[in-house]
């Protein structure tokens, strides 16, 4: 078996090769495998599977046992379902095969004679190994030069005695597999071996001779594997499958919340020290839930931005998985309207976020510095704005909190989204080990209603901020009466009566606020159906709008003209009833 290498592209790499020799033995009843599809979307979905199993040597089926263990639970793997998590489909599969097994068994003659065979496997999925061992057929990994073994026998010695199994495939009629994940890196190597082979190589034995014959590839090395356990008066048959990471994909964001997960916060820096070689020159943010700073990168003197969580949060889990998703959604977009995210080294302890140093200003200082700003203006910032909600809606995200304080206006006049802390990723709602974030409530005057009310949301719940946020921009005003809320449930209790622009500011023409008043309605089956009919109707009057506007009640155009009215003409009957009464 040859080593085989997929096509270079962001995509799952692994070489592998394999030797099985028979020794002194009559057969060979070893058994390995490897399935390496072709196809990168099952390489995605399904992963590159390697196995590897030993028939027990009593039996005169052991050689059946152990190809039809590799051969069936590789060819029903990639049968199952793409909805099925490997756990599931390997353990069913395993489950089933070990019954065939058993009860194929059950039927022979001798008790002895049954179909019993050891198995280890290997299914290597994004940046993931997700291992299945029953048996003592063996699963090493080496990296950095050291090497570690990853399962434990299942075996047993009574008196000094000749070891015996105590767990195998087709043993008994029920099955008890071990089950793990390992994180995956580079160069990583896995070697999978019978006991022919680490009964008499040792550890140390097969680290040297992965070191020496490093020149070699890896068909040669798991030959001279084999070998050098036959030297050694192997009386087995002997077999070893070498595995060498070649190249790794992107992080699933579940496997980015299991890393981020087993690191730690680091404590909160001060200008001049260094953390991963980025030295802090200035703290942007101390707060109760996050630390950011602005730092440079010794080796390369660029500038970046280095958020940390805050350490009360050492014990939220919910909180941790938050922060590690806002990193994965950065990582997937590639936008100059959208703020960069960087990786943070691979071998760090610590739990932070490396981002792009944005220079200028957030829209919320522009509206310090620009209290009563021209339509015009308005409307230039607010397109660029759309452009940039546009690459989430592209990516099949809805950003969710959108707010002045999370769009920065660039030096050279672009905008820029610089948070995705609540970001939806529609392509990830069945993965329930994805936590729902709980509504922003800090921005409560932003988000759309649907949002606080826990109902679906879409990109219409963006199209709500932004058009909130030029409501505010124009008036400096918000067009529902603020709230502060602190609590979920009294967030959802807020009463949507909008208030004409025209109360903060009377230059800005009716059109405009028939616009403002539509995209920000409390109901998205009435807003905008699409980010850019709103903004053409904040160029150019909507007649039908305008229609619209023209046949409704008093009380519906202009509530505060109504009551107004109503009010001078209750006093207006008080004043006449007195005079009549005198």
């Amino acid at each position: 078996m040859h080593a085989r290498q997929m096509k270079q592209g962001q995509a799952l790499m692994i070489d592998h090769a394999g030797t099985s020799l028979t020794g002194t033995r009559q057969h060979n009843q070893d058994a390995l495998l490897v399935k390496q599809p072709r196809a990168a979307d099952v390489v995605a979905h399904k992963g590159i599977v390697a196995c590897i199993a030993d028939g027990v040597s009593c039996s005169d089926q052991s050689q059946k046992a152990s190809h039809t263990a590799v051969v069936q639970f590789i060819n029903d793997y990639y049968a199952t379902p793409d909805s099925w998590s490997i756990r599931h489909s390997a353990g069913q599969i395993l489950t089933a095969l070990n019954s065939s097994l058993y009860e194929e068994g059950c039927q022979q003659n001798l008790t002895h004679n049954g179909l019993v065979t050891t198995f280890s496997a290997a299914i290597f999925k994004s940046n993931t190994a997700h291992l299945f061992h029953v048996g003592d057929t063996r699963i090493y990994r080496v990296r950095d030069g050291k090497l570690r073994l990853l399962t434990r026998d299942h075996q047993r010695t009574q008196f000094g005695q000749q070891a015996y199994l105590t767990r195998a495939l087709g043993m008994d009629n029920r099955l008890d597999v071990d089950y793990q994940t390992v994180t995956l890196k580079p160069d990583d190597y896995f070697i999978l071996t019978s006991d022919g082979v680490h009964d008499f190589v040792d550890e140390t034995r097969m680290l040297d001779a992965l070191n020496q014959e490093s020149g070699l590839d890896l068909q040669a090395l798991s030959e001279a594997l084999c070998q050098q356990a036959l030297d050694n008066g192997s009386q087995d048959n002997v077999s070893c499958l070498l595995l060498k990471v070649r190249q790794l994909p992107q992080r699933t964001l579940l496997e980015h919340q299991v890393m981020t997960l087993t690191r730690v916060i680091p404590p909160a820096l001060e200008v001049g020290q260094s953390l991963d070689g980025y030295r802090v020159d200035e703290v942007l943010y101390a707060g109760s839930r996050s630390h950011v700073y602005r730092v440079t990168e010794v080796a390369s003197g660029e500038s970046r931005v280095l958020k940390a969580p805050s350490l009360q949060y050492s014990d939220d889990r919910d909180y941790l998985v938050h922060f590690a998703n806002e990193f994965w959604v950065g990582s997937q977009i590639n936008s100059e309207r959208v703020m960069k995210v960087y990786p943070t080294p691979a071998d760090s302890p610590f739990i932070y976020q490396l981002c792009e140093w944005v220079q200028g200003i957030t829209l919320r200082q522009w509206m310090f510095d620009n209290p009563a700003p021209s339509l015009a203006r308005v409307r230039t910032i607010l397109s660029e704005v759309v452009k940039a909600v546009r690459v989430f809606q592209r990516a099949d995200m809805v950003h969710r909190d959108l707010k002045p304080e999370n769009i920065m206006l660039t030096s050279d006049g672009k905008v820029k989204i610089i948070d995705f802390g609540a970001v939806k990723v529609m392509g990830l709602e069945e993965m329930q080990a994805v936590p729902e974030p709980q509504a922003p409530l800090g921005a409560v005057n932003y988000i759309a209603p649907e949002y606080i009310n826990g109902s679906e949301v879409t990109v219409l719940s963006d199209l709500f901020s932004i058009a909130v946020i030029a409501y505010e921009m124009l008036s400096g005003q918000l067009p529902y009466k603020a709230r502060q809320s602190t609590h979920l449930q009294s967030a959802r209790h807020i009463k949507w009566d909008y208030r004409p622009i025209e109360q903060f500011r009377s230059d800005i023409p009716l059109w405009v606020d028939l616009a403002l008043h539509k995209a920000t309605h409390p109901s998205p089956a009435q807003r905008y159906q699409a980010l850019g009919d709103f903004i053409l109707d904040l160029f150019t009057p909507n007649i039908r709008l305008q229609k619209e506007f023209k046949h409704k009640p008093v009380l519906q155009r202009n509530p505060q003209l109504f009551w107004k009215a109503t009010a001078l003409l209750a006093i207006a009957v008080a004043l006449l009833e007195g005079v009549m009464l005198l």
